[in-house]
């Protein structure tokens, strides 16, 4: 989707069905828009009769969100990939802006994709929209940014424009002590109790592909991985996507010649497998906390790699890798990732119990680390925050 040459959408977004809406959630990602949907449904059996309306996914509106525009459908990432589609950008942020200000939620909550929604909260400040601006719109935000990675500085910005941050790693509550926004852990929603995982490991399964949502992504790691795979050729492939035009570029990819290689849609059942090659998203974090071994494969544009090597400063891109401090998933990046180096770790997620005896103990220490806190929940937070008590800090233990 593109915008034209005067930054206006080829839509408006529609009225809040029912002529009032409460929340509105901004998920600009598949995995934000799941998070998200748990959060509302969450929210939504603490709160029956809330009106919630969404800038998201499929995941929000099966939720009870009322969808207003399927958003991981223009999911970007790269420094070049979203210059490309900036204008669609401008405008969607400024179509959002008119949404806000026309109809007037008790709350915005922005789910990570700070792209967009740290410029709308900056924005709402701005334009007297937020409670930090003078309004009366609480501006709430669910899943970090990556500050520990990247622009660090963005903290004070938060702080600025926002009233609380409800975070899903542990060490990130340190990350903004320096400041005064009210900041909470309220656990990894890959560990709730009532989670339903998407995979399971399986000595006898096929090799997990896992090349990520995005279509630029997908273009440059899923051929590698998927000759990867045909190298080792032991077993079948199953690839994993989240529907939509990814799941048709994965097909075309693939081809109709190749019967070893299964699609099958994220959701649908519990999926087995005795080794991934995954990409270093959200799912990878999934897969690591299952105890599948496997490896990460991270390709981009090579000069947003080259630009993000400056401003990147972390040890390990796999997020499972970062929170253990050690290389649970090997990663290869850019040209280390080569079919024959894939192979070669597939064969060894196989076939050596030593390396599957590392991936389970491994998988245990994640899930205690990422356990949810007692009684508290992402949905638990954002009832707090609608009636006031999480915006002036966090509870005691």
């Amino acid at each position: 989707m593109s915008a034209d040459r005067n930054h206006a959408l080829p839509f408006r977004l529609p009225p809040p069905s029912g002529g009032r809406v409460d929340l509105l959630v901004i998920a600009g990602e598949h995995s934000g828009d799941a998070h998200a949907a748990r959060m509302v449904r969450d929210l939504r059996a603490r709160t029956p009769g809330i009106a919630v309306a969404a800038l998201g996914g499929p995941e929000l509106a099966a939720a009870g969100a009322q969808l207003l525009h399927d958003l991981t459908g223009s999911s970007v990432v790269g420094f070049f990939e979203v210059l490309k589609h900036l204008s669609f950008f401008r405008a969607l942020h400024d179509e959002t802006l008119r949404w806000i200000g026309e109809y007037g939620p008790r709350a915005v909550c922005f789910v990570d994709y700070p792209g967009l929604n740290l410029r709308l909260a900056a924005a709402m400040r701005s334009r007297g929209l937020s409670v930090k601006g003078g309004g009366r719109i609480s501006a709430l935000y669910y899943i970090s940014p990556q500050i520990w990675a990247w622009k660090a500085g963005r903290r004070f910005a938060m702080a600025r424009d926002l009233d609380a941050l409800a975070v899903i790693f542990p060490f990130e509550t340190a990350c903004y002590a320096d400041t005064s926004l009210p900041v909470e852990f309220v656990g990894h929603p890959f560990v709730a109790p009532d989670y339903a995982p998407a995979v399971s490991w399986d000595p006898d399964g096929p090799v997990l592909l896992l090349p990520g949502s995005r279509r630029q992504a997908v273009a440059r790691i899923f051929p590698v991985i998927l000759e990867g795979a045909r190298l080792f050729g032991e077993r079948g492939a199953l690839v994993l996507h989240p529907g939509g035009e990814v799941a048709a570029q994965l097909g075309r990819i693939v081809g109709g010649r190749d019967a070893g290689v299964t699609l099958a849609p994220v959701g649908a059942g519990v999926h087995r497998a005795s080794a991934v090659l995954t990409s270093s998203g959200t799912i990878s974090m999934q897969c690591a906390l299952a105890g599948i071994p496997g490896a990460v494969v991270y390709r981009a544009n090579p000069l947003t790699y080259l630009i993000g090597r400056r401003l990147v400063r972390v040890r390990h891109l796999g997020i499972a890798n970062l929170l253990l401090d050690e290389p649970m998933y090997p990663e290869f990046i850019q040209g280390a990732a080569r079919p024959a180096a894939l192979a070669a770790e597939l064969r060894a997620c196989v076939h050596d119990p030593a390396r599957r005896e590392k991936a389970a103990r491994q998988a245990a220490e994640l899930r205690s680390r990422l356990a949810q806190p007692a009684g508290r929940t992402a949905g638990e937070w954002m009832e707090r925050c609608l009636a006031g008590s999480a915006i002036a800090g966090p509870p005691g233990p």
